[in-house]
């Protein structure tokens, strides 16, 4: 049985004259365990919310998603958050590392909603990315390329059955991009974790010897029907995309933290405090 099958999966958004946008609509795909699959697709075809619905920060309309026989599809938001914390590793684009935190916090948070933060595991997993001697640094501190390799380290930290990278070389130089792109694939196959990536770059995707095109099983229609729904400003929504989480909680649902729970405070880290103006408690460096 694939570690991912995923049957008849259904998301929409509403349409702001009325209908539905549908986004995705895919029969059938599956991941064994271990594999590692490039998704092709340009922005606007669906990949990313179809990322999100596998990691259960977005519910499906319908259909199934069993990860490693577990129906996700059934569960409610807090059950999906604990099964992602433990079985899923996100890689954003963006990063999203929490911004009052260490680098060595930020790893510790993820494993903080998992089985538990350890100190020498995250050690462990920050002297694999080169960032020895970078655990006390706070994000802005680190180049565009380390921030990213913090980001890979809190993917890996509960040594999760299923990673996935969404255009994680996206904000990386021609360099940078490489040694990420190697440094995941890497990683993977040292814990035997299953890789999903999706990307429009060709480069990017040249260097996997699995790669399929998601237009080709996602039959959502293309076109302006099938854009994905735009993302609201921090903390606000439309009726469009009321169903979506805001980046914040997205962030938040993404490491297994109840978005309307500070983590800081969640999670005990004595260095840094909470400002309550995200849905989630956005921390904030502490006062020297």
């Amino acid at each position: 049985m694939p570690l991912l099958q995923i049957t008849d999966l259904v998301k929409s958004y509403p349409a702001p004259g009325g209908g539905v946008h549908q986004v995705v609509n895919v029969p059938a795909f599956a991941l064994g365990a271990g594999e590692q699959l490039a998704l092709r697709g340009e922005s606007g075809s669906g990949k990313t919310t179809f990322l999100n619905l596998i990691a259960g920060i977005l519910a499906a309309d319908s259909g199934s998603i069993q990860l490693a026989g577990q129906e996700l599809t059934s569960l409610g938001e807090a059950r999906r958050d604990r099964l992602r914390a433990g079985s899923i590793g996100y890689i954003f684009q963006t990063f999203n590392l929490l911004q009052g935190h260490t680098v060595l916090e930020n790893v510790l948070l993820g494993m903080a909603f998992g089985p538990g933060a350890d100190r020498a595991r995250a050690a462990a997993l920050l002297q694999r990315m080169g960032l020895a001697g970078k655990h006390d640094h706070y994000p802005r501190q680190l180049s565009t390329g380390q921030q990213q390799r913090v980001a890979v380290a809190r993917a890996l930290a509960n040594q999760p059955k299923l990673v996935l990278a969404d255009e994680p070389t996206g904000n990386l130089d021609r360099r940078n991009a490489r040694e990420a792109l190697q440094l995941i694939r890497e990683t993977c196959r040292e814990t035997g974790a299953a890789l999903l990536l999706v990307s429009h770059d060709e480069r990017v995707l040249a260097q996997f010897e699995h790669m399929q095109d998601f237009t080709h099983f996602n039959r959502a229609p293309t076109g302006a029907t099938a854009t994905e729904a735009p993302a609201a400003s921090e903390g606000q929504t439309s009726q469009t995309d009321a169903s979506k989480p805001t980046p914040a909680t997205a962030v938040a649902r993404s490491a297994g933290v109840t978005p309307n729970a500070a983590p800081c405070q969640s999670t005990r880290l004595p260095s840094a405090r909470c400002d309550t103006a995200t849905p989630f408690g956005r921390p904030v460096e502490p006062e020297v």
